[in-house]
Formats: structure tokens, C-alpha cells, sequence
């Protein structure tokens, strides 16, 4: 039996606003964006949706995001990608990474590949692995999607994945407090 393949897509979370004597790409994450940013990891590694391994947009609010993600146990390490760049087209980069898996871990354990970036690029590339109209699918700041990926290499990637968990930060951290145990009381 092929192990399940599956994509987490995590959108940065909220970064400091645009100015002129700044580089976009030097933009951090805001004290509200870490705390926010450190939730969701915080929440999505109790879920036990850890990854294999991360790819980061080199920008920098997207790689606060990332090692955010790595200290929460959500993933080994952290590698930058220019394919998570604004703009850049990250297909290649799963293509390659799903090309590598050599089908050799346990067959029950998912393979997990995080991917930190931007919108709309995040939502653009799951909307197609999904087969849905670009715009289908969109990420708010710190949030995420789960794909499950055809685990046959000889299917393509493009309309054969499918979609098995978007959520904002707030329906995520919504259901945590949810589910959590009430305190005791006086």
C-alpha cells in the first residue's frame, strides 16, 4: 500500500504594513502576527499535522512564519524556496518533492510537505491541484490548507489532489478553546 501523500499550505502570518523605506520583501511580522502566528503552529502541531519538511518563501515575513512553525515541532528544519516568492509559480518545487519520495517510510505514516508563502500563490496552487477555478481557494494571514496528493506518481498532480482542511487562524483557534477542559473551579 502507497503512504498517503498530503500538502499543508500555511499563508504568513500578519506582517508590519508597507512603507517607502522599506523593502516589501523585509517586511516582518507584527508582535500581534507572531503571537497569532505562534497560535495556529502551536495548534496545528497538537493536531499532529507535522510535516516531513518545510519550504519557505525567502521573504521575511513568511520565514518569522516558518521558524515559528519549526520551534512548535511542526517540522525538522526549515529550507528557504524562490519558489515561494510572491509571484513565483511553487509547482516545480512539488513536483521535485514528490518525485523524491523513494516509498520506503512506514506505509500508514503519512508524507507531509509544509509550504510557508503568499497569497494569492498559495490559493492559486491549491485551487489547481484541487481542479477548481483560480480564486477557489484562498488563505487569510497565518492560515491553512490541507491537500491530500495522488499518491501514484503516474497521476498527475494538477486535479488529482484533494481538499481535506481549510481554515482561518480564528476557526482554528476557536475549535482548540472549544475542545479544551474547562478550568476547575474556586
Amino acid at each position: 500500500m502507497a503512504p498517503t501523500v498530503e500538502l499543508l499550505l500555511l499563508r504568513h502570518a500578519i506582517a508590519e504594513e508597507r512603507r517607502a523605506d522599506r523593502p516589501d520583501r523585509a517586511r516582518p511580522l507584527t508582535a500581534w502576527g507572531r503571537s497569532r502566528g505562534r497560535a495556529v503552529v502551536d495548534r496545528l502541531a497538537a493536531l499532529d499535522l507535522r510535516a516531513d519538511r518545510l519550504l519557505s518563501s525567502p521573504l521575511t515575513r513568511a520565514r518569522q512564519t516558518a521558524e515559528l512553525a519549526v520551534a512548535a515541532g511542526l517540522a525538522p528544519a526549515l529550507e528557504l524556496a524562490d519558489g515561494l516568492a510572491p509571484e513565483a509559480d511553487p509547482l516545480p518545487l512539488l513536483e521535485i518533492w514528490r518525485a523524491g519520495q523513494d516509498g520506503k517510510k512506514e506505509a500508514q505514516r503519512p508524507l507531509r510537505l509544509l509550504l510557508v508563502g503568499h497569497e494569492p500563490d498559495l490559493g492559486l496552487l491549491a485551487s489547481r491541484l484541487i481542479g477548481a477555478p483560480p480564486g477557489a481557494v484562498r488563505l487569510r494571514k497565518a492560515g491553512v490548507v490541507l491537500l491530500r496528493l495522488p499518491a501514484d506518481r503516474s497521476r498527475p498532480l494538477l486535479g488529482g489532489a484533494s481538499l481535506r482542511l481549510l481554515m482561518t487562524p480564528r476557526m482554528l483557534l476557536s475549535a482548540a478553546s472549544a475542545t479544551a477542559p474547562s478550568e476547575p473551579g474556586p
